[in-house]
């Protein structure tokens, strides 16, 4: 009888376990959760990644009950703190080299292609200069304003995609502003004291400038290749690697891709990522 009783209470444990690990699966992010070691995270990031980061941040931390501690700022400045002393347990940033440094350097353990930044020509509303191409902004008096007095690496693409499309001696001769930061100079189109401009996508998705300038794409042909990549990796001194690597995992996940591509960025998920992927040649070091 006792046997008896023995064999009917392990039936029960092992549906119950059952049902718990069914309860579980159903919310996502529970299970890795109870398997970490720690029940925080720190990661870097480059500034222009912030907005796209804190939205799917938040949805991590709904999912797992980890808290992300965050840092959005200067990507060269956070990447040669971490190639001198400083640490964090995750980064991600721009420009395919510095994530390649981080890695032969044995700061980072490995990294991953995040997503990419996308070209685009504004104008006041109504594009009242009647601007289809980056050709067009040669045209004798029309007036531009270029962010080429940019933190690199934002001025130096801007001059770059110029270059590419051979107007860049015309364009500058019709330059009325050389903006040092593009949000200050975003009102300054949108005013209309400039009837063009040059800059990344991710700008025109930020709360206080969507919807309020026209937007024409640019062809991917004049795009400079370096700042295009953002990667993101775990570094060697995360203390819970699990955490670490669930974490990229989550934002290389459809879910939180979908995010970055909302706030105006080519996802890496995505067929042109892919290609770009591909073409730019963005593999582990």
């Amino acid at each position: 009888m006792k046997k008896k009783n023995s064999g009917m209470e392990r039936r029960t444990f092992l549906k119950s376990a059952m049902t718990s690990t069914v309860a579980a699966a159903a919310v996502p992010g529970l299970l890795h959760a109870s398997g970490f070691q720690s029940n925080s995270l720190q990661v870097w990031s480059c500034g222009g990644l912030s907005e796209a980061f804190n939205a799917a941040n938040s949805s991590y931390e709904k999912k797992t009950g980890i808290k992300i501690a965050y840092t959005g700022a200067f990507a060269a400045a956070l990447g040669k703190s971490l190639l001198g002393s400083a640490e964090t347990e995750v980064f991600a940033g721009r420009v395919l080299k510095l994530a390649k440094d981080l890695r032969e350097a044995g700061k980072m353990v490995y990294f991953r292609p995040l997503c990419f930044t996308e070209y685009v020509l504004i104008t006041p509303l109504g594009n009242p200069a009647g601007i289809k191409s980056v050709e067009d902004m040669s045209r004798p008096g029309v007036p531009v304003i270029l962010p080429l007095g940019a933190s690199p690496p934002g001025g130096d693409a801007i001059a770059g995609i110029l270059k590419k499309a051979g107007v860049e001696d015309a364009v500058l001769k019709n330059m009325v502003s050389r903006a040092t930061c593009v949000i200050k100079m975003m009102p300054e189109i949108i005013k209309g004291n400039g009837m063009a401009s040059i800059v990344e996508r991710r700008l025109t998705r930020l709360d206080e400038f969507e919807g309020k300038v026209d937007i024409i794409s640019i062809p991917e042909s004049l795009f400079p290749p370096g700042p295009l990549t953002f990667t993101i990796g775990v570094m060697k001194s995360a203390k819970d690697r699990a955490l670490a690597d669930d974490y990229v995992n989550f934002m290389c996940s459809d879910e939180a891709q979908a995010i970055f591509e909302r706030r105006g960025f080519i996802t890496a998920v995505s067929d042109k990522g892919r290609t770009l992927i591909e073409n730019l040649g963005v593999k582990d070091a």
